[in-house]
């Protein structure tokens, strides 16, 4: 009864969150007129789309390379292999919300076909918050030269603040999570809470795999940003690097808030508010550069299905 009502709560939550991804982009096409938008693309910005497919199996790339740099424990695994997880992973990334979806997927599945999950598990963790911390390290980089060129309102900063204080906690409650004391009846129920517990604090003793790790989030970091740069120069917009990297950072953090499929109409919403309210460019111009965004993604989204046909086969 009570697995039959938590599936009843979960399906309701996925219902919420179509919808609101439904109605963010049925608003923003409302306010901007399709045909608007589509007078953006043309056959000049081919380059700049290709560039962005090139640049997207890089991130891909360097994230393997990062999630087999932090499998520190088990056997010797090849690298085309975490690739072709990492390649899953994006696939159901689409699929389930707030993005967090498929790291749980990929990790697990690997976890589970080489007897490491514990391992698997705490190596694509550790992985995501050092994205999030060199995105952060980029914001606020970033930060004084773009208070020079535009009027960013300081509850922006307040919320990457505070994501980044979260993201820094998280880690070291994760590197110390051995001193943490887990109640006996809890970890006898969910055996795996101890399992995990030693695979993040191993991490204390590997700081040459953390550091080589954390340079690999920030070249994944500034290849996604590059993705940004290329979809705004394809609609004509030569956008200013500083502002570029905070207002990214800023709709990446809002977008990750779980009341949408994926950020799918918020992230929208948030790019037109930004771009067009603070920097007055066009909202349809926007629009366009932002929905070009999609074609990187559902190309790693492809790569990931065709493993998951070689996988069956």
């Amino acid at each position: 009864m009570k697995q039959e009502t938590s599936s009843s709560k979960v399906f309701a939550k996925r219902i919420i969150q179509l919808l609101v991804s439904i109605g963010g982009f049925a608003y923003i096409f409302y306010k901007i007129p399709f045909n608007e938008v589509v007078k953006n693309w043309n056959i000049g910005m081919t380059p700049w789309v290709v560039a962005m497919l090139i640049d997207a199996t890089l991130v891909m790339a360097i994230q393997a390379n990062r999630w087999k740099g932090l499998s520190v424990q088990g056997p010797e695994i090849p690298f085309k292999t975490y690739y072709a997880y990492t390649a899953m992973g994006y696939f159901f990334n689409n699929l389930l919300p707030t993005g967090f979806g498929g790291d749980a997927v990929k990790s697990l599945a690997f976890g589970k076909n080489y007897n490491q999950t514990s391992q698997s598990v705490s190596a694509v963790l550790i992985a995501r918050i050092q994205g999030l911390l060199a995105m952060s390290l980029c914001f606020f980089t970033a930060l004084p030269f773009a208070f020079s060129k535009a009027d960013i309102p300081w509850s922006y900063t307040l919320i990457m603040a505070v994501a980044s204080l979260a993201c820094i906690i998280f880690i070291s409650l994760c590197l110390f999570s051995d001193k943490i004391p887990i109640p006996e009846a809890i970890s006898n129920k969910l055996s795996f809470i101890p399992k995990l517990q030693k695979s993040l604090s191993i991490y204390r003793k590997h700081k040459k795999q953390l550091l080589l790790s954390s340079l690999d989030s920030l070249w994944i970091q500034f290849l996604t940003l590059f993705i940004a740069y290329a979809y705004f120069r394809a609609v004509g917009v030569d956008i200013d690097i500083s502002i570029l990297v905070v207002f990214i950072s800023i709709t990446v953090v809002v977008s990750m808030l779980p009341i949408s499929l994926n950020g799918i109409g918020v992230r929208e919403g948030i790019h037109v508010a930004l771009f067009t309210g603070i920097l007055g460019i066009p909202a349809s111009i926007v629009l366009a550069a932002g929905l070009l965004g999609y074609i990187p993604v559902l190309f790693q989204a492809a790569q990931g299905a065709v493993v998951l046909i070689a996988r069956k086969k």
